[in-house]
């Protein structure tokens, strides 16, 4: 079983939304944090916001903040990014990693699973 499941990518203009989920497959020892990180072409993979695993600590990048919001779902175990007020510097290949040790929650090596992301493109 794939333990990280991303959906809801897809082409939209500038200022819609879109709301990207991460179907998790992992037991809560498995997993302390989900973040998403995204990848734009010919750029470095950078950190958008993480959520532990009591969904009471969060944060989001200073770049996203005021329009992405993230949450979760314990019961349907999804994690979802809302995007709000898209830019079309927000085109990039989004992807959903879950961590089970310490370490920055910012860095990507701290995240051992990784989903296979999901492509947002925003035009203008």
């Amino acid at each position: 079983q794939v333990p990280l499941v991303e959906s809801g990518g897809g082409s939209v203009q500038a200022g819609a939304s879109l709301r990207l989920s991460c179907a998790v497959s992992l037991d809560t020892f498995s997993r302390n944090a989900v973040a998403w990180f995204r990848q734009a072409e010919g750029k470095e993979r950078e950190w958008v916001a993480t959520i532990d695993s009591t969904g009471t600590n969060l944060d989001v990048a200073d770049s996203v903040k005021g329009r992405f919001t993230i949450s979760q779902d314990n019961a349907a175990n999804t994690v979802s990014l809302q995007m709000n007020s898209l830019k079309p510097e927000d085109t990039a290949m989004y992807y959903c990693a879950a961590r089970s040790g310490g370490g920055s929650y910012r860095y990507q090596g701290s995240y051992r699973y990784w989903g296979q992301g999901t492509r947002v493109t925003v035009s203008s």
